[in-house]
């Protein structure tokens, strides 16, 4: 076969460039056509990752040097299939072999084509390879009228859900594994004290939620060792599985069809031979052409178009035979029926930018038929090369009623016209020398083949990337030209899609109606920078855009308790700040913009609808259907499943493709609390420690103390620095701000503690609990520290937010582990459990003056209402006497006088 290079000259004038992609594995620096956005980027060294490198045994010396766009991963591949074409008879030699592998990688490199998905490894039917498969018989169409076929769907349907539970429980597992050890890691105590959960509260509420999320004690013991759990990046993709259900499925069939939807993507197909056609389709190598790209090298695009599939029938004929399939019997079917599958894609995103709409539908279609067509007279010359497949007989057939419908629906003469001879031309070589392939298929690629072409999905908004490599959104580009050449203005349209971010001339909401409401142009300044930022109304009217005095005393809201959706529903009615929403943030879409032009009617709504109508249309020049794609939502019910597979079954639209949707990463059932309680946990199987935790639901609005509070000033002294601390109390006795002083202090140092002790006093304002405040602090190390003097609890700290937080946990939380009285004066490490001084009288604690005289002053603390539980005390000796002042028998001599271990008085009695 000879073959006549067209694209190979081209990028002699490509401009290319070095670009850093961020990687798995780290950043990678590559060499790219200018102009590459990073996703397209990545998505080609994804499919270079998988590309094969075995080569036939030419003995014609090393393949030339490759060039360095993607690290030569281009030219590597268009080499090996020249190689291979070559070893195959292909070509009829070496200069014929060179020139296609160049004209191969010029269609990359420029944009005009990209290969779909290949195999790294498989197996494969290739007798120059030496690698021959027996045949074995399997089908991927699963009948669901013969039982054993569907009980083995059943089982696969099972398999599938299992997967995809396991998938969303193992990240959830892996996340409270980690958790642990970060706990451990974030403690800066003894290692002992630090890996035991007696010792470090937030390392036992890790191993809780850990042994709750499924994790066995082995898995907690390794994450408290410093072991690190990652859950795969993305479960293994299966493909969409294939069945067919006949017109007099029972409902055993349908069932076993419903449950398999709602596990995973399924096509259905309600005739055997359909169903057949999209599994040859589905293992058939596959390449996508740019229509858009092939307008951009100027002349005649059309006669590129032919040339370019001409190209592409050879490159997917090379690599039907030299690729890898799943497996032997997968191999075996696309060896016997030779599926290839080309498409054309960014038609309609192609015209749009030439400024025509639906109106060139038949043009598109044509474009369309001529490449199916080129690539069926293409696949006849191969066929002399080499030899019609083995299935030709019984197709040939089909394939001329097929042909007879196609012309039907092409005109008479322009493009239709073309693409008319084309078909016939192709049916006369298929006479006289059959065809190298059963099928050529025009289904669209998956989105990754897109991506790598630099296109996507024609909707209404665009995401493209600046050169300063950051992301924009903007009206797409071919929306943008069509509206421009049917007269409508598209700037207009744009503000309409993306909205004009500021509330200047805003329905309902603009300026003059809130400096109605009392708004200055301070507000209205802090309003509008954050519109330019934010992604909701509300954000733009919350703390702290809008000051809390500005809201309470201009606005008369409380802003404690007035959230960002009450703030604005007091500014205006639903109605305008709906209205408002959209002029600021956009619309969905174009489909009530009132200046829309009448031309391009249904277009502007649903950009990507109307392209999926085309491609049904396209469908019909390829010898395999397009199936409907239907998505199901998360929520969807059996009953809807089914209503959907008989509504297809019984309209006879041909086979459909059932897509569930992921539920939403963040949980949306709201459980009643009491139905929770009355859930009871499962029983362990044997007996174990575990850590019991109460949680409590707080509203997070802020806690106001009262005016007069409760608290007490604790002075201290930390390594010889002296540290004064306040605190402030709720009526209930709960903390609610602390105070933090120090004495001859540097201005920084002073003016950081007092801000910290405001931060701290807002989260505990707000309902952050103490505990996590104490677990954050303790044990953090740095001077001053060392010997702690003036507090009877604690006797040694790490640093002045080590005893402040010891100090509230001992006072507040009971934390009686985190006291150490006993320490040596040299220890600052010291965490001994001293015990407190001798107990005093319940006047030393009580202030006066908060009382203002109302507690009276022979109040004592009896001793079981101690915090602490004192050690035994030894046997008594001596019995103890009656005291005159108090009355109880705890009267004990003291020396030489007499002490009452009640009330404290010392009478002067004789012994």
């Amino acid at each position: 076969m000879r073959f006549t290079p067209r694209f190979s000259d081209l990028p002699r004038d490509l401009r290319l460039e070095r670009r850093v992609v961020e990687r798995p594995g780290g950043h990678v620096t590559v060499v790219v056509p200018s102009g590459w956005t990073d996703a397209r980027i990545e998505a080609w060294l994804d499919w270079a990752a998988a590309l094969p490198r075995d080569l036939p045994r030419l003995g014609d010396g090393a393949p030339p040097m490759p060039s360095p766009v993607l690290d030569g991963a281009v030219d590597r591949w268009s080499h090996r299939l020249a190689a291979w074409g070559r070893a195959m008879g292909v070509f009829a030699g070496e200069k014929d072999a060179r020139a296609f592998a160049d004209d191969l990688t010029a269609s990359v490199l420029l944009g005009l084509a990209a290969p779909g998905p290949v195999r790294l490894v498989g197996a494969r039917v290739h007798p120059i390879a030496d690698d021959l498969i027996p045949a074995v018989p399997h089908s991927p169409v699963a009948d669901l009228q013969d039982d054993l076929a569907r009980a083995a769907f059943e089982v696969e349907t099972r398999a599938v859900q299992g997967e995809r539970f396991a998938a969303s429980s193992l990240g959830r597992l892996c996340a409270t594994l980690n958790a642990v050890a970060d706990a451990v890691a974030r403690c800066q105590g003894p290692a002992a004290d630090c890996t035991d959960p007696a010792a470090n509260p937030a390392l036992a509420r890790a191993a809780l939620a850990a042994r709750q999320a499924g994790a066995d004690d082995a898995a907690i013991l390794r994450a408290m060792a410093g072991e690190t759990f990652a859950a795969p990046d993305a479960q293994p993709e299966r493909p969409t599985r294939l069945a067919v259900l006949r017109p007099d499925a029972g409902q055993a069939e349908i069932d076993a069809a419903i449950r398999a939807a709602l596990a995973g993507p399924l096509t259905l197909a309600f005739d055997p031979d359909t169903a057949e056609a999209l599994a040859e389709a589905a293992d058939a190598p596959s390449a996508a052409l740019s229509w858009p790209a092939l307008c951009g090298l100027g002349g005649d695009a059309v006669s590129a178009l032919e040339s370019l599939s001409r190209l592409w029938t050879t490159a997917l004929e090379i690599e039907l035979a030299s690729g890898f399939s799943a497996d032997g019997a997968s191999a075996v079917r696309r060896h016997t029926a030779r599926p290839i599958n080309l498409w054309l894609e960014g038609v309609l995103e192609g015209f749009l930018s030439a400024g025509r709409g639906l109106e060139a539908a038949e043009e598109m279609t044509a474009l369309v038929a001529l490449m199916a067509a080129t690539a069926a007279q293409t696949s006849s010359e191969l066929a002399v090369a080499l030899h019609p497949t083995p299935i030709w007989p019984g197709v040939s057939s089909r394939l001329d009623a097929q042909t007879d419908a196609r012309l039907s629906s092409l005109a008479e003469d322009g493009l239709g016209g073309r693409a008319r001879n084309a078909l016939e031309a192709a049916r006369t070589a298929a006479g006289r020398s059959g065809r190298r392939h059963g099928r050529i298929a025009v289904t669209p690629p998956g989105p990754e083949t897109t991506l790598r072409l630099g296109l996507g999905a024609l909707t209404t908004r665009q995401v493209a990337q600046t050169e300063g490599g950051e992301t924009t959104r903007r009206l797409h580009c071919a929306i943008h030209a069509v509206i421009a050449a049917k007269g409508g203005d598209p700037e207009d349209a744009e503000r309409w899609v993306l909205g004009r971010r500021t509330l200047v001339g805003a329905p309902g909401l603009d300026h003059d109606r809130l400096r109605g409401l009392g708004f200055t142009d301070a507000e209205l300044e802090a309003v509008e920078r954050a519109l330019a930022i934010v992604q909701t109304l509300d954000d733009a009217f919350a703390p702290p855009v809008l000051d809390a005095g500005f809201i309470r005393d201009v606005l008369g809201l409380d802003p404690e308790t007035t959230d960002a959706p009450a703030l604005l529903a007091a500014l205006a009615p639903v109605d305008a700040l709906d209205a408002a929403r959209a002029h600021v943030f956009g619309h969905s879409d174009l489909s009530d913009w009132p200046q829309a032009p009448e031309a391009l009617g249904d277009l502007l709504s649903d950009p990507a609808a109307v392209e999926t109508e085309l491609w049904l249309a396209f469908a019909r020049f390829g010898d395999a259907p397009l199936p409907t794609i239907t998505i199901l939502p998360w929520t969807s019910t059996a009953a809807e499943v089914e209503d959907l597979i008989r509504d297809a079954k019984a309209v006879g639209t041909g086979p459909i493709t059932l897509v569930p949707t992921a539920p939403p990463s963040q949980p949306v059932l709201v459980l009643p609390e009491s139905e929770a309680r009355r859930t009871p946990d499962p029983a362990p199987s044997r007996t174990i420690e575990t850590v019991v935790e109460r949680v409590v639901e707080r509203d997070r609005t802020r806690r106001k103390l009262p005016d007069r509070r409760k608290g007490y000033i604790q002075k201290a002294a930390v390594g010889g620095h002296k540290v004064y601390v306040h605190t402030g109390e709720y009526d209930d006795g709960e903390l609610g701000e602390i105070f933090i002083d120090m004495h001859k202090e540097g201005a920084a140092f002073r003016s950081l503690m007092n801000n910290f002790a405001i931060a701290i006093s807002i989260g505990l304002q707000y309902g952050v609990p103490l505990d996590e405040f104490v677990d954050a602090f303790v044990f953090t190390r740095f001077e001053p520290a060392g010997r702690v003097t003036g507090n009877d609890s604690i006797g040694s700290a790490t640093s002045i937010l080590d005893y402040i937080f010891r100090e509230l946990g001992v006072s507040y939380l009971g934390r009686h582990e985190l006291a150490n009285a006993d320490a040596e004066p040299l220890d600052a490490d010291g965490l001994g459990g001293g015990q407190a001084d001798e107990l005093v009288p319940a006047s030393h604690f009580i202030s006066r003056g908060f009382a203002r005289g109302a507690a009276p002053d022979n109040l004592v603390i009896l001793p079981f209402a101690r915090r602490i539980e004192p050690e035994p005390s030894p046997p008594r000796t001596t019995d103890a006497d009656a005291c005159p002042a108090c009355g109880d028998f705890t009267l004990q001599q003291r020396g030489g006088a007499f002490v009452c271990d009640a009330c404290g008085v010392a009478p002067s009695m004789q012994g």
